[in-house]
């Protein structure tokens, strides 16, 4: 049996590598399909590519629902067996996606692998508050989230090698399979972090108290918020990637390989995090990177205001640096919303899920219907979206997070 930390407060590696796995199942769901939006699109004709976005988009729709379904439920049945029966939900939903011939079932099949995917993917983030707290907490986190970003680098090349040599339903048939292989790892290896006598008998009572408390904490409110604007701008990327690098630039063949790159960026910011989390303290690093968001695009905004697209090398420099911003962010962000919700963690960690989600898709979707022929629409969004986040930052009151804690 797993345990998850040491007597001197060391993190134990194989529980930080199957947190990381279970969120990896939603990352290998999303970017290994990628390479395959235009087959997918020329399959159930679609006409428009731009609706190939909502391939992309709908899964979190799902996403942002379902953790509202599953997070208050581990908090009354335990974390386990809520994710087993959102996997067992993302199989009947995948099974969907590779037997339609329709469009639109195809896009409810995606919304249904969402809800299913949001039991693992919120409930990790709840088992790892169930079991940190503090800047130590940010700590592993960090190093959840930078395993969890390796799955980005190299999901879109296998997703073309597959369909290279088989087709876009065989991608499908991959998430399966290695989703299965870390539901037995999870089986047997993690034990139970909400122990009986923690949990609360779910009723409508226990949600409405559960939301009015997650609402009082106004911190966790603004940095859900901030969670919110960073996500629905970085996911106009992820949704509108393929058509920028294969239709805008006609790179077709090193879409993959550029997706990576860009992904080793946010990895390796997201290591460097891991160091300094514990010395400088996960607010001022958020902070420090939501400016640098801000500055980095509209930088680009005033430079490419003509919409004509730089040289590729130029674009790769400033997603790169874009990207090691969100690197700093992402982690920190969950972390520093989790903070004061640890007596209701599957609530807390379902609501700052849903929201941020709720607010990233239409975010998504209003900006990617202008990336057509240019990507100065992007880079608008990103310091739209970056400026809002510094004032939201400056809003939360100066609270100091405790150091270093183990449960």
């Amino acid at each position: 049996m797993l345990k998850t930390s040491s007597p001197n407060g060391s993190v134990n590696i194989e529980f930080i590598a199957l947190m990381a796995s279970l969120m990896a199942i939603v990352a290998l769901s999303i970017d290994a399909l990628l390479p395959a939006l235009p087959d997918i699109g020329n399959t159930l004709g679609v006409v428009d590519v731009s609706k190939n976005q909502l391939l992309v988009t709908m899964i979190f729709l799902g996403l942002g629902f379902g953790q509202l379904i599953f997070g208050p439920l581990s908090d009354s049945f335990g974390r386990k067996p809520i994710i087993y029966t959102g996997f067992m939900l993302f199989v009947v939903a995948s099974v969907i996606c590779v037997t339609t011939k329709s469009f639109e079932i195809m896009i409810l099949g995606r919304i249904l692998q969402g809800v299913g995917l949001s039991a693992p993917r919120t409930i990790s983030i709840a088992m790892v508050r169930d079991t940190y707290s503090g800047d130590y907490m940010a700590k592993v986190m960090s190093f959840v989230v930078m395993i969890f970003i390796l799955v980005p680098v190299v999901a879109p090349t296998f997703g073309q090698f597959l369909i290279t040599f088989y087709d876009w339903q065989s991608i499908f048939y991959f998430n399966l399979i290695f989703g299965v292989l870390v539901m037995l790892w999870f089986w047997k290896r993690q034990p139970e972090t909400l122990p009986v006598q923690s949990r609360n008998n779910i009723s409508n009572k226990q949600l409405i108290a559960g939301t009015i408390t997650f609402f009082k904490q106004k911190d966790a409110v603004a940095y859900t918020f901030i969670s919110g604007l960073i996500t629905g701008s970085f996911m106009v990327y992820l949704s509108t990637s393929q058509q920028i690098f294969e239709h805008q630039y006609d790179l077709a063949d090193l879409f993959p390989y550029i997706f990576a790159s860009l992904a080793i960026a946010i990895g390796f910011s997201t290591f460097i995090n891991s160091t300094l989390v514990l010395r400088f303290g996960m607010k001022r690093i958020a902070i420090i990177a939501a400016i640098a968001y801000c500055v980095i695009s509209i930088l680009y905004v005033i430079l490419f205001s003509s919409g004509i697209n730089p040289d590729l090398s130029v674009l790769v420099m400033f997603f790169g640096l874009q990207f090691t911003a969100i690197g700093f962010l992402f982690g920190n962000l969950r972390s520093l919303a989790m903070e004061p919700l640890g007596h209701i963690a599957g609530i807390g960690a379902a609501l700052n899920g849903f929201i941020s989600t709720i607010m990233a898709v239409p975010i998504a979707n209003f900006i990617g219907s202008f990336v057509t022929d240019s990507v100065l629409p992007l880079f608008i969004g990103f310091s739209v979206c970056g400026c809002l986040s510094v004032l939201l930052f400056f809003t939360v009151k100066n609270s100091s997070i405790k150091s270093p804690a183990t449960k």
